[in-house]
């Protein structure tokens, strides 16, 4: 509980930067148009690729003791492939519905 508590006192900025960033995706999505929805997040699933290059940044820059940010790193890596492999799919099934039949 004391690494918790110490990750969290020493990353504060970081933590209400992706506090912030959460309430501004939130608010971004929720007046784009149902339509448009789909297109928008399997784009926007697909640059997760990011994600996981700054995790495993990361997780290279981090004490081998420190088991809280190796954790979160991998949690963020898995999360991260997740969505990139979603995105992708999601955009496979949406380029085959404007293909024509056969």
């Amino acid at each position: 509980m004391t690494e918790l508590i110490d990750f969290i006192s020493n990353n504060f900025q970081m933590i209400y930067i992706v506090i912030l960033m959460i309430f501004v995706g939130v608010e971004v999505i929720g007046h784009v148009p149902a339509v448009l929805h789909t297109p928008l997040m399997s784009g926007a699933n697909a640059i997760h690729g990011v994600v996981i290059i700054g995790a495993i940044l990361v997780m290279l820059g981090a004490d081998p003791d420190n088991t809280l940010a190796l954790a979160l790193g991998f949690v963020a890596v898995l999360l991260g492939t997740l969505n990139v492999v979603g995105g992708f799919v999601v955009t496979d099934r949406m380029l085959e519905m404007f293909k024509k039949k056969k």
